[in-house]
């Protein structure tokens, strides 16, 4: 990770190796961002990111008093969601398991249970936001190619997807 300065001082914190790894245009969307008005401290550019649609897919912003539903690079059907937990790098990072250290073991699992790219879990997942959806069909516009796939969500929640999507962890 790296920081750049941005035209207004607001900071550009760019996951990757070095600026070269990221398309002009791209860096060109998060100096506009670093523009905003209601910007709240940063940039910051995912390892995943690239040039999107007046925001670059794979950046992050927080914004004060505002929302912006459209911040996500235009990327659809995308999510993403940092967890902080109380685990210490130093307390994890000699510790050794029958198949190499626990870190390796633990991205082993992360590879072995998500399902990557096109394919999906065998059994439903459970879902509160699908489970409404679903009894609550009265309170959005019928469109039955869409609601024909809520059945399919069951299976897709949770998944890594395929492309510009990854499994990122920091520890402390």
């Amino acid at each position: 990770m790296f920081v750049i300065t941005g035209k207004n001082d607001f900071p550009i914190k760019i996951w990757l190796n070095s600026i070269q790894d990221v398309e002009n245009s791209c860096l060109e969307q998060a100096y506009h961002l670093a523009e905003l008005p209601f910007l709240h401290q940063w940039v910051c550019l995912m390892p995943d990111t690239h040039t999107g649609k007046g925001m670059p897919i794979g950046g992050v912003i927080a914004a004060k008093d505002v929302i912006i539903p459209n911040a996500v690079g235009v990327d659809i059907g995308c999510g993403m969601r940092f967890v902080s937990t109380n685990v210490k790098l130093e307390e994890i990072e000699q510790i050794e398991t029958g198949n190499g250290s626990i870190i390796s073991a633990m991205v082993g699992d992360i590879l072995r249970n998500i399902p990557v790219g096109f394919s999906h879990y065998k059994e439903p997942q459970d879902s509160y936001t699908l489970f409404n959806a679903e009894n609550e069909l009265d309170k959005y516009e019928y469109d039955t190619e869409l609601l024909g796939q809520i059945d399919a969500g069951y299976f897709q929640i949770g998944t890594l997807g395929g492309g510009n999507h990854f499994i990122g962890a920091t520890c402390s």
